[in-house]
């Protein structure tokens, strides 16, 4: 049987792969999610006026990958002490957030955040919210699997300081 998580950590074009090529995952999907507009388009986030967040929805196989795992995947693929935004995409619609489902994903993800937080691997605080899931609204066909429909594009997204970032503070 089938779960789905919700994560948030800025651009949703980069934040497709890393899951998408675990086993166990089933589907990834680019959205918006948390905002007061149903439905609604990239433009109208990219406006910043809807309060929505772009992020991933994940279809996978608990008997394959945990949730926890998917947590530790995420936590690699953001950096956990900007809140503002992720990398070069600034603003809300780019803030890092890990949405739970129920009590005990909550737990999962509280508790490795304060992991992460003891662990002294970032001098700043460990910003990254946790929060309610909201429903989540996927994006325009376009921004579906963009690393595979748009290598090159995507290649520039990475360099806009993500994959620095990731292979600076996460080499383990």
């Amino acid at each position: 049987m089938s779960a789905k998580a919700i994560f948030a950590g800025g651009c949703f074009w980069c934040m497709v792969k890393p899951f998408d090529e675990q086993p166990g995952i089933e589907k990834v999907v680019s959205g918006y999610t948390g905002g007061t507009v149903p439905n609604p388009t990239y433009e109208q986030v990219a406006s910043h006026q809807t309060g929505h967040t772009e992020a991933v929805e994940i279809t996978y196989d608990p008997a394959v990958i945990s949730y926890a795992d998917l947590v530790e995947i995420y936590w690699r693929q953001t950096d956990p002490t900007d809140a503002s935004g992720q990398f070069q995409d600034r603003g809300d619609s780019y803030r890092p957030v890990i949405f739970v489902a129920n009590s005990e994903e909550r737990k999962i993800a509280e508790a490795s955040k304060q992991q992460l937080a003891a662990s002294g691997r970032f001098d700043a605080p460990i910003v990254t919210q946790i929060e309610a899931i909201q429903p989540f609204y996927p994006a325009e066909a376009g921004h579906q699997d963009f690393y595979k429909k748009n290598p090159l594009r995507y290649q520039i997204e990475e360099i806009g300081g993500r994959a620095q970032f990731i292979k600076q503070n996460w080499k383990d």
